[in-house]
Parts: C-alpha cells; sequence; structure tokens
C-alpha cells in the first residue's frame, strides 16, 4: 500500500516488542517442497497467546500446508518451528502430532457415529481419573450450549451441534494450541454466520490460542484477531481485519478482500486530481509530500463511491451492469475517463443500464493508494 510510511515485508512482520514474550506459536523461515513443487517457500509467523489468527488465501496458496506444519502432519524441508519455548519442527528435531499439545477441528468434524456427544468429547481424556474426566466433559458441553444433548449419536445432532461437539473434544485435553482447518465450509450459508459468532465466543472463552485456515473473506474478517493473507506460499500482509481491509499492502490484497476498483490520480498540493474529481490529501493514507507531481491508482470500493442519475456536464459515466444482491445492488459504471467503478447502493435505488450518472467519492475513512501501474504486489517505501 502506497501508504508514505516505511514498512516491513509482511513475512518479517511480527509482533510488538510487549507482545513478543507472550508468543505461543513462531515459524522461522520454514519452507515446505513436494518433490520439485515449492508450495511454501520462506514463511515466517508469530502467534500471540489468547489470539485468533486466520490464514486467508485462494487454493493453492500455502494455507492448509502451513497449518498440516503447525499440526505435525507434515515435516517442513527448511527453518524451524517453536511451540512456546519449544522446538517441534527444525534444528534436527520432529515432535509427532499427538505430542505437542495441539487441538485440530476438521472441516468433515470427523465424529465417531458409534460414540454419544458426551463419549466424543471424552475421547482423549482416557487417562484422567473418571471423577475430573466426567467434569471437563460436564464444562465442554455447558461451554458449548450442549448439556441437554450428552446422550445424543452424531446422526442426530444437527451440522452446527457436530461442530460444536467436535470444537469440544479438542478443547477436551487443554491444547497448548487449537487448528481449525475450514472450520464452517459444511455448514448452510446461514448457519454460517451464526456459528462464527458461536465458535468465536467459545474459543475466547476457553481461553486458547487458535489459527483457522479459510478461502472466505467474510469468515476470516469477523472471526480473527488478525489475518495472514496468503498468496503462492507468502504472506502478502499480516494485520487487523480493519486494516488488511481498508488499507491493503498489495494489489492482491486488495482485489482478494472484496470489490476493487482503482481510480488513477496526479497528486498536486493537497489534493489528487482524478476523474471523479478531487480528493483531498488528508482523506488519502500517509501520502507524504514526496509524491507531489507523480501519478497513482486509489482504491475505492463499492461502498466508497456513490452515483447519481444526472444529465448535461454533471455526467462522468454509465451504468454498464447492474446485479441485485437482495439489501444491495452493485453497479458497474464505465467513466468517460474510460476506466471503471463499481458502486453499492441501497436495495430500494433504481438506476438502469446504459443511464448517465455522476459518480462520487464518498468515503467516511482515508483511502489506500498504490503507485501508478504497480502490478507486482509490492509494497512502496516513501523517500527519507
Amino acid at each position: 500500500m502506497g501508504n508514505g510510511q516505511l514498512l516491513t515485508t509482511a513475512a518479517e512482520e511480527q509482533p510488538s516488542e510487549q507482545d513478543a514474550e507472550n508468543v505461543v506459536l513462531k515459524l522461522e523461515s520454514v519452507a515446505k517442497r513436494y518433490g520439485t513443487e515449492e508450495v511454501i517457500p520462506d514463511l515466517s509467523l508469530s502467534v500471540c497467546d489468547g489470539e485468533i489468527l486466520t490464514l486467508l488465501g485462494p487454493s493453492g496458496c500455502g494455507k492448509t500446508t502451513t497449518l498440516r506444519l503447525i499440526a505435525g502432519l507434515e515435516k517442513p524441508n527448511d527453518g524451524r518451528i517453536r511451540l512456546r519455548d519449544d522446538d517441534v519442527a527444525g534444528n534436527g528435531r520432529f515432535v509427532p502430532p499427538e505430542e505437542r499439545g495441539v487441538g485440530v477441528v476438521f472441516q468433515e468434524f470427523a465424529l465417531f457415529p458409534h460414540l454419544t456427544a458426551r463419549e466424543n468429547v471424552a475421547f482423549g481424556l482416557q487417562e484422567w481419573a473418571d471423577e475430573e474426566r466426567e467434569i471437563r466433559v460436564d464444562e465442554l458441553l455447558e461451554l458449548v450450549g450442549l448439556e441437554d444433548q450428552g446422550d445424543s449419536y452424531p446422526e442426530e445432532l444437527s451440522g452446527g451441534q457436530q461442530q460444536r461437539i467436535a470444537l469440544a473434544r479438542s478443547l477436551a485435553p487443554e491444547p497448548e494450541m487449537l487448528l481449525l482447518d475450514e472450520p464452517f465450509s459444511n455448514l448452510d450459508v446461514d448457519l454460517r454466520v451464526e456459528m462464527r459468532e458461536e465458535v468465536r465466543r467459545i474459543i475466547k472463552e476457553a481461553g486458547v490460542t487458535a489459527v483457522s485456515v479459510t478461502h472466505d473473506q467474510e469468515e476470516a474478517l469477523s472471526i480473527s484477531d488478525r489475518v495472514a493473507v496468503m498468496n503462492e506460499g507468502d504472506i502478502e500482509q499480516i494485520d487487523t481485519p480493519q486494516q488488511v481491509f481498508q488499507q491493503p499492502e498489495s494489489r492482491f490484497v486488495a482485489g482478494f478482500l472484496g470489490h476493487a476498483s482503482f481510480l488513477s490520480g496526479e497528486v498536486h498540493g493537497d489534493s489528487v486530481d482524478t476523474a471523479l474529481g478531487r480528493v483531498l490529501r488528508d482523506d488519502v493514507n500517509g501520502l507524504a509530500h514526496q509524491y507531489d507531481g507523480t501519478n497513482l491508482d486509489l482504491l475505492v470500493r463499492p461502498d466508497d463511491v456513490t452515483a447519481f442519475p444526472a444529465n448535461g456536464e454533471e455526467a462522468n459515466g454509465s451504468v454498464v451492469y447492474r446485479r441485485y444482491l437482495g439489501p444491495t445492488v452493485l453497479y458497474r459504471v464505465e467513466l468517460d475517463s474510460g476506466e471503471t467503478i463499481e458502486c453499492m447502493h441501497n436495495h430500494s435505488d433504481r438506476i438502469d443500464l446504459d443511464e448517465r450518472v455522476a459518480v462520487r467519492v464518498t468515503a467516511d475513512h482515508e483511502l489506500a493508494w498504490f503507485p501508478a501501474g504497480q502490478r507486482d504486489g509490492t509494497t512502496p517505501v516513501a523517500a527519507d
């Protein structure tokens, strides 16, 4: 993101010094190859105590492989993985999955069909004393809100209930860390939203550190404390959900996290001149004075701009696409400048195809920007 600030690369970004002593998981220059195929070239990552971190990216970007490396289901070819102060992979050491103190929730839930919900939760507690095991199972069934379903078999439970039992089973042995692999992919769309909130509540109340994997942007933004956006085995950006969405550091991140249009402009004094008029410099994130007189591309999302039916000189584009989404309508406008902008309107607004419109920037936050024509996903650095 062209924000005029000196930034480290995403692969090097670590928690603050204050949080460093609370790091539970640390990956240092981890690489994974399958034959000649390099899935993860050089990955570094830290996760702090009690944090929910989501690895987000398209299929084949390396996020599931990263999760399997953390769990011990795969061995890294290079680098090391540490849990708390212990090396669990690398430097000639490899700790098997069952000895890492890591719980895993798979997308299939993988409940034992011949065991009741209570028996499934207690499965990993066979070495516990009977009374302690019963107390722990009761605590977890209450935590996931299924204390009255303990005697039910998986086939008698809904998809959401099965997921909560799978989560309780993974939490039962009090793991150091919880890993979730596409945990909502097998649920109906409406249930996914409900379960995101429920799973986040359960994880936070349990006080466990969690790493989740998903390709669903909305899921990652809603459940996470931080999001690591992955592309071709690398982390392009890692930050809070708000920051990666509103201030992406690469065009890939901008486009993967939602609809993204790029509006060209030229910096002049206290403003940026664009096809939609002047955008004040104060409304552009970190636009340093070193960029005066240069060309750039502003990132505008559909809710950052508004189209108004107009005629004559006020109009600056025509509607070329319209998609009804229920509560909202997505419009695509071809500007007279030749650029294309997407706008999101309330469903009650009505603009017809081919109608002439005036598009205005109406964002209530600072816009991100990129150097004009930048396509390689790198982060520009301001001059000293």
